[in-house]
């Protein structure tokens, strides 16, 4: 699994045109699934999101999570994370999970995430979906597991 997380302001998502979701301040997570996940992976990565110490405190330094500040989270599936660029110039995908597969963990994901934070707003899995943001920073943040 690989997440690339994103301190934000602000960030929605569109699809065919029309906002689908929005939130405000929090964190923006691109997830990308691999064949070997599971759902404990899906746990441990919430945790360490819930606890990770990203945001600033009255002194301006990172010292609070998102639960700390009431956060918000937008999740977005995607596959191309799992990328292999290592030979040629055309990235092999091999390593992500199958399309059944991983929209299982992206609704597992969205569904743990429910319960931990103030706010859980999510993409289309498949979809062609226009993301905007307000990034707050930048602060982004790569995660593996």
């Amino acid at each position: 699994m690989k997440i690339v997380l994103q301190r934000v302001l602000e960030a929605g998502i569109a699809v065919d045109g029309v906002q689908i979701s929005h939130i405000g301040k929090g964190l923006l997570v691109f997830l990308g699934v691999a064949a070997e996940d599971t759902e404990a992976n899906v746990c441990a990565m919430v945790e360490k999101i819930a606890k990770l110490r990203i945001f600033a405190d009255a002194d301006g330094k990172s010292n609070l999570s998102i639960t700390d500040i009431g956060g918000e989270i937008l999740i977005v599936s995607q596959f191309t994370l799992c990328a292999n660029t290592q030979k040629g110039n055309r990235p092999s995908f091999i390593g992500a999970a199958s399309p059944q597969h991983a929209n299982a963990l992206y609704e597992y994901f969205i569904e743990y995430c429910q319960g931990k934070f103030s706010k859980t707003a999510c993409g289309v899995f498949a979809a062609d979906m226009k993301i905007s943001l307000i990034n707050d920073g930048p602060y982004t943040i790569i995660l593996e597991n």
